[in-house]
């Protein structure tokens, strides 16, 4: 009975093999007839095909493994090296100023803990560095996009009438109100320097860190390469992106309860304490002398400040 046993084991297991083999002869069959379609079909396409096709992953910005050790420091301060012309004050003021201001701020909070405020000085120092690159570049950055569809509408109707691509870009530079009218400068030189327009939108786009103009670029370099009404392409462009300021601002005007609360939250802590100083400076005194008071008001402002953070990245988030 177990010699039969066996003889049924093995003969299924032969069976099993076999049909593991017809299948992967199946398979393999299989895909050599698609990749046969795939070069057949390429082969008969490819007379026709202007050039190659566009790809989209190359108008993303850069990934942070391709920057250099330079760049790498610059973005932990959100400062930005080639983009000098968009900060209002040189940049190493700005990191001397929030230098200062950390270790004035150490001193404090190592009067309390000498080791939690040497440590604190290069966290404040590059938070407050990012909350000011990162609070210029996002004004810059709505206006930007404020003025876009605005820009696109100007390209437009220079377009319909019949001037060149260039002259529209030209036009935009000298009508469009600044920050616009200095990317379309920079934008229509590149341009006239012989650079493809894709490729030179495609860089305005990386600089300013704007999705929409990378959307331009993308828009500017699929029309080169299939042709089409460039003028009916951006009107619909500029279409989208004024429902898209719609919806932010709606998102805005529909969280602004949120925000207030996030407001009044925040200023109540030290409106109060500001009051109480003033009208009992003894009874407020044990917080800033004190040993004990220290480590209290340091901890208070620390959970203020993660709170505050917290309900503004929650706010952030919903919006976008």
């Amino acid at each position: 009975m177990t010699g039969k046993l066996t003889w049924l084991l093995m003969l299924m297991s032969l069976l099993c093999l076999i049909g593991l083999g017809v299948s992967g002869i199946l398979v393999s069959k299989a895909q050599e007839r698609r990749q046969k379609l795939a070069r057949r079909f390429a082969e008969t396409v490819a007379p026709y095909r202007k050039t190659k096709a566009i790809d989209i992953l190359a108008y993303r910005p850069a990934p942070a493994k391709d920057r250099s050790l330079a760049e790498t420091v610059a973005a932990m301060f959100a400062f930005h090296p080639d983009r000098l012309d968009q900060y209002p004050v040189r940049w190493w003021v700005v990191l001397g100023t929030a230098f200062l201001i950390a270790l004035f701020a150490a001193r404090i909070i190592a009067s309390a803990h000498a080791a939690l405020g040497i440590l604190s000085v290069p966290i404040l120092w590059v938070l407050m560095s990012r909350a000011f690159f990162g609070w210029v570049g996002g004004r810059r950055r709505d206006k930007l996009l404020k003025q876009f569809p605005d820009a696109l509408a100007m390209m437009v109707r220079s377009v319909q009438v019949g001037i060149p691509v260039l002259g529209a870009l030209n036009a935009v530079a000298h009508e469009a109100p600044e920050p616009t009218s200095v990317e379309f400068s920079r934008l229509a030189a590149d341009v006239a320097m012989g650079n493809p327009l894709d490729e030179a939108a495609s860089e305005m786009g990386r600089r300013n860190g704007l999705s929409e103009y990378r959307f331009f670029a993308i828009v500017i370099g699929l029309q080169a390469q299939t042709g089409g009404g460039l003028s009916e392409t951006l009107d619909n462009l500029a279409d989208l992106i004024r429902k898209r300021l719609a919806l932010r601002d709606r998102g805005k005007a529909l969280s602004a309860e949120a925000r207030s609360s996030a407001l009044v939250l925040t200023g109540l802590p030290i409106a109060l304490g500001a009051g109480l100083g003033a009208m009992n400076p003894a009874y407020m005194a044990p917080l800033f002398h004190a040993r004990e008071g220290k480590m209290i008001l340091g901890a208070a402002v620390l959970l203020l400040t993660l709170g505050t953070l917290s309900i503004r990245f929650m706010i952030k988030r919903s919006l976008t």
